[in-house]
């Protein structure tokens, strides 16, 4: 039977995750193939609901009475598993959802994966299903196992090999090894869980879906989120604020990589931004970690599953070894977590119980006085429990053997734990250290590293604030197509409030003299031509000239030898700044439009310091984006220069989101360089732009 956590209560009963019925169609008296795993998963693992076997073959499967078809049934079954392939399957799908049958899980391919015909197939069935009002997990999909009822309708061997037991942990997957990696790896840490689900081509019941459903279930303190692909992302959103709202968390897996369909050769933004820049936008807005591989994906669930609050997350380390120490005090600079400054009578308590030649800090070396005094080790974690500093702690035991009591080291960190309140991780080479620890609750790792980094992983989610879902304002009914020149760039973007440099545009040499001498003594000439967006490359640009009708003369020689049937030129006021920045768009198909802030100049692209954002956004979240940057220190001023004006950069990346939200289905790209900082209260201008919108259908 399965191992049940009586510390977590069910989740209501579901037709999706706890149904009433079963349908095995294609259904199988061998557990080892996939028309009989999951009625010997249900029968083990004690699913109360009725089993219906479906095989014209059969009159018995693992001991149940078996019915010729779908139609000799006596009941209708709330959920269906349909293990048969081809044509059979179709003709399957069809008839459960004529039946009234709620949910199929489609364990069958040679669907979509298969290619175009597949799909076309897929995406009948799928319609006729919704027709019905029935839902799809699949086709290709592996399933779903709700181990708190063993409802188990699925196919993997790893419920054999690893023994399931309830948890508060859910993992939805589009794969079906994505899903039982992690659920293996939780498992082999004494960790339970709940639901799984593989929904392999995610027609209909999806990952974001699914994840939503479990986020109602509030004994789930973590999901697990593997994507290949990202759909419904506002369902997910929706699953991640149902989450935080009562402390749960959401970490998030994607797998391949995938072009943010808007970049094109105009612009240097889609390359800036980076392939995965709309994701990382779109899991920041909501508070949603990312991991980037299966061992990071659960490396902080213990954590999770406990729910300790962080505070500041300012770490205590702790060890017997000095080496440890400081090895866990690098791998918390490198990742950023703070360690605690610990208080006068913090320190004054522990000088009265650590050796005379052991120093009081953090990191905390015990000392081999550990060795045959475990009273130490309580007396030092309480002196430290009581420190408003102290908000986490990190353990090393690097050593141990006879002479060191590890069960009572155990219980008396599980005792702190409990009584404190506090997150508190373990690190230790051998297995038998941390088997004692694990015993006791303890989360427990082999390297330092391994250990502080789940430590900042549970601070960062706590600290990351999912924002409300916002209304979309109208978009534009009248837009320009296909690429702008610089002039009809700049006018747009400056009827949305981004400030643009004063400019005007000139035919001829004769016009582009008189409007240079409105400007100063020095002005910018370029050349200006929708085909030539990249204006450096080809020579037309001619900055801080005095002569402005030679440097038209120059643009327009220029531009008539490329080709440009109407050449022109701006002329522009000088435009000086303390730093130049860049401010651009792209779009991703299904997140929307992207806006990027970074460093600017002729080497944006080589120095790749930019932060990426979903649109729309606040002043305040620009700020934040802004203060990620590599240069952010000369923000508040750098070696006697002044203060950078950020607030007026962020609220010029505030309006050109809402001028790309006002055109997000039509517009491509944005490219802003250089956008012109100067000093605090002196505000920005741009003095370059390029936008791109799609081309008239």
């Amino acid at each position: 039977m399965l191992k049940r956590r009586n510390d977590i209560p069910h989740a209501p009963a579901t037709a999706l995750w706890n149904p009433a019925s079963v349908a095995v169609i294609g259904a199988s008296d061998n557990p080892n193939k996939v028309g009989g795993r999951a009625i010997h998963y249900m029968q083990r693992y004690g699913y109360e609901g009725r089993i219906l076997p479906v095989n014209p073959q059969r009159a018995e499967v693992q001991g149940l009475p078996c019915f010729a078809s779908l139609a000799q049934l006596p009941e209708v079954p709330e959920a269906a598993i349909i293990a048969m392939a081809g044509d059979a399957a179709a003709d399957a799908v069809r008839v459960c959802a004529d039946m009234g049958i709620a949910t199929a899980i489609v364990m069958a391919s040679g669907f979509a994966e298969t290619g175009a015909q597949g799909r076309a197939l897929q995406d009948d069935l799928v319609r006729h299903a919704s027709a019905s009002g029935m839902r799809i997990v699949g086709p290709n999909a592996q399933g779903i196992a709700n181990f708190a009822s063993g409802a188990v309708l699925n196919f993997s061997t790893m419920f054999m090999e690893a023994e399931p037991m309830d948890g508060p942990i859910a993992i939805v997957s589009q794969s079906g090894a994505a899903s039982v990696m992690p659920y293996v790896l939780l498992r082999e840490r004494g960790l339970g869980v709940r639901y799984l689900a593989a929904t392999g081509n995610d027609a209909d019941l999806g990952v974001s879906e699914l994840a939503l459903s479990v986020a109602t279930d509030e004994s789930i303190r973590l999901i697990l989120v593997y994507v290949e692909s990202l759909s419904q992302p506002a369902m997910l959103a929706e699953a991640a604020r149902i989450a935080r709202k009562r402390g749960a968390r959401v970490v998030l897996l994607k797998g391949g990589s995938s072009a943010l369909g808007a970049a094109a050769a105009a612009s240097h933004t889609g390359a800036l931004a980076g392939q995965d820049a709309a994701l990382d936008a779109f899991l920041e807005r909501h508070g949603i970690l990312r991991a980037r591989d299966v061992h990071e994906l659960v490396n902080a669930a213990a954590l999770f599953e406990r729910g300790f609050p962080v505070r500041e997350g300012r770490t205590v380390v702790m060890s017997h070894s000095g080496a440890v120490g400081v090895l866990c005090a690098d791998a918390a600079e490198r990742v950023g977590l703070p360690l605690a400054s610990l208080s006068d009578a913090t320190v004054a308590s522990l000088a009265q119980i650590l050796p005379g030649f052991a120093t009081a800090g953090n990191p905390l070396d015990l000392t081999a006085s550990l060795l045959g005094n475990g009273a130490m080790f309580s007396k030092v974690l309480d002196a430290l429990g009581r420190d408003p500093q102290a908000d986490m702690f990190a353990i090393g035991v690097p050593v141990a053997g006879p002479g060191y009591d590890v069960p009572d080291l155990a219980r008396t960190a599980a005792h702190f734990m409990a009584s404190h309140r506090k997150p508190l991780v373990v690190t230790a080479p051998q297995r038998s250290v941390r088997a004692e620890f694990e015993a006791c609750g303890v989360p427990t790792y082999i390297s330092e590293t391994d250990a502080i980094h789940a430590l900042w992983q549970y601070a960062h989610s706590d600290r990351m604030h999912c924002a409300a879902a916002s209304s979309l304002s109208p978009e534009e009914t009248i837009v320009p197509h296909g690429l702008l020149d610089e002039a009809a760039s700049l006018s747009l973007l400056q009827r949305y409030g981004v400030p643009v440099v004063e400019h005007a545009v000139c035919a001829n040499a004769d016009e582009a003299a008189v409007i240079a001498q409105t400007m100063g003594e020095q002005v910018v000439v370029k050349g200006c031509a929708a085909e030539i967006p990249h204006k450096s490359e080809h020579g037309l640009v001619h900055i801080g000239v005095s002569d402005a009708r030679g440097a038209a003369e120059d643009c327009l020689a220029r531009l008539n030898s490329l080709g440009v049937r109407e050449p022109r030129v701006v002329v522009a006021r000088m435009a000086r700044g303390l730093h130049e920045f860049m401010l651009g768009v792209t779009v991703d198909p299904v997140l929307g439009p992207i806006v990027v802030i970074g460093e600017g100049g002729t080497l944006v692209e080589v120095r790749g310091d930019v932060a990426s954002l979903l649109a729309p956004f606040t002043v305040d979240d620009a700020l934040a984006a802004i203060r990620r940057l590599r240069i952010a220190p000369l923000i508040n001023g750098y070696r006697g220069q002044p203060p950078l004006d950020a607030d007026a950069l962020a609220k010029a990346a505030v309006a050109l989101g809402h001028f790309a939200m006002a055109h997000r289905t039509s517009l491509v790209s944005v490219d802003m360089n250089p956008v012109m900082v100067m000093a605090r209260g002196d505000g920005v201008v741009v003095v370059d732009a390029v936008v791109q919108f799609k081309e008239q259908a």
